[in-house]
């Protein structure tokens, strides 16, 4: 098993209210030269979480960050009209803290190394601050 460190948030960049999943995800990336998902999970706009990379391998996430992080994508980011939006459902929200909160015990991760994308790139992936993550996390 690969050290893990990290945990990085991103979006699907799709639009609000539009259903797609790991093997969507996995289709994309591999029309772009990839190994297929990027990812190592993807939470669907009904919050059921899908593996797409196993954690053991490397993701392709965010560059330079890759090595020792797992990268968790929710499916949209962007409202009606393409525009950054946090459109997470719900169910997804729960989800998502509810993975992010057992990742972190089962790699003794600290909230710190919980990031987000949009840390690392000038896209606005996930469409949400850290702080507001963070605060999901510990309020949860």
């Amino acid at each position: 098993m690969r050290k893990i460190t990290e945990i990085i948030v991103h979006c699907s960049a799709t639009r609000e209210g539009k259903e797609f999943t790991v093997a969507d995800i996995d289709r994309w990336h591999r029309e772009r030269g990839w190994k297929g998902c990027g990812y190592h999970y993807v939470i669907t706009l009904d919050g059921r979480v899908q593996q797409g990379r196993p954690e053991q391998i490397a993701g392709a996430h965010c560059s330079g960050r890759n090595a020792e992080s797992l990268g968790i994508c929710y499916i949209g980011g962007c409202d009606l009209v393409g525009k950054s939006k946090d459109t997470r459902t719900e169910a997804q929200r729960k989800s998502m803290v509810t993975l992010i909160r057992q990742l972190m015990q089962t790699h003794g991760i600290s909230i710190e190394n919980v990031r987000c994308h949009n840390e690392f790139s000038t896209k606005a992936c996930p469409s949400f601050s850290v702080q507001k993550l963070h605060k999901e996390i510990l309020e949860a």
